[in-house]
């Protein structure tokens, strides 16, 4: 299976932030001579890649409910137009209580919404850098549920960003069927620096699932943001399929599922954990 993670440097500007992902889409169909012909792609975005806003709170205005959303729209007519299974990172949608959740839509190569991740842990923690306080929380609320979504390239767990951290929604999502795990992601410079990497193959270690992070990458909105970038595909040894560390633009990895599957008959993790599974549904 062929997998492509985009790296970007999004910024407040939505138009501006959708013609940069339109015109990497682009580029893909031109590299691919005829997409109709080839396998089914995938394709993930990081996080806030519609919009990346030093104030979180700026969301609001561009959150849609379950009847209208225009950010749900354009990245599903991305992934039709240009005939992609897309992980289409993170866009604000209305919660019940007043605040916002930040949610990761999968769309089919028709734009068809297969599944979508409400982000479970919330961003509330003093970082050393020019922010130095991220409140995620004033802003937005927990997700409740898990997501594991069946695809051509096996099925797709979703989780974002500082959900990284928690390795019990890794363990979660595997007993749920999980073989690819999508991380869309902004790490800040200052905890990607050290942290980013050793999460990312700990959790595939932990999982024996494939990980694919996409993440934001620069300075944005003169600097009032910094991320770390990485973008990265880890298998499921913990081993370093591809990584883009800074820039922007395409990472490419290709992946055998089955690899996953022979590891875990060889080392069935699974079957000898003997703590009690966590507790969370999947839909």
């Amino acid at each position: 299976m062929h997998i492509s993670l985009l790296q970007c440097q999004s910024g407040q500007d939505v138009s501006a932030n959708l013609q940069f992902i339109q015109s990497q889409l682009e580029q893909l169909n031109r590299e691919n001579v005829d997409p109709a012909a080839l396998s089914p792609h995938l394709v993930v975005l990081p996080e806030c890649s519609l919009l990346f806003d030093g104030h979180e709170r700026a969301q609001i205005s561009y959150a849609g409910d379950c009847h209208h959303s225009p950010l749900q729209a354009a990245l599903s007519g991305l992934a039709a137009q240009h005939r992609v299974y897309l992980v289409a990172g993170t866009i604000p949608r209305l919660a019940d209580d007043g605040r916002l959740h930040s949610r990761c839509y999968l769309f089919d190569d028709k734009g068809v919404t297969l599944g979508h991740y409400d982000k479970l842990h919330l961003f509330d923690v003093n970082v050393a850098d020019a922010t130095q306080q991220y409140r995620e929380s004033d802003t937005f609320c927990p997700g409740d549920h898990i997501s594991v979504i069946d695809t051509p390239f096996g099925k797709i767990g979703l989780s974002i960003c500082y959900d990284l951290r928690f390795p019990d929604l890794f363990r979660a999502l595997r007993l749920a069927g999980a073989e690819i795990i999508a991380v869309p992601a902004a790490f800040t410079k200052v905890t990607g620096e050290v942290h980013w990497q050793v999460l990312l193959q700990a959790r595939a270690i932990e999982s024996q699932c494939v990980i694919v992070a996409a993440a934001q990458w620069g300075a944005h909105n003169q600097g009032s943001r910094e991320t770390w970038g990485q973008s990265m595909v880890v298998g499921p040894w913990g081993n370093i399929i591809a990584q883009r560390p800074t820039g922007t633009g395409w990472l490419h990895a290709d992946v055998d599922v089955a690899e996953v599957h022979r590891i875990r008959r060889n080392m069935p993790l699974a079957q000898h954990n003997r703590f009690a599974p966590p507790q969370l549904m999947c839909r």
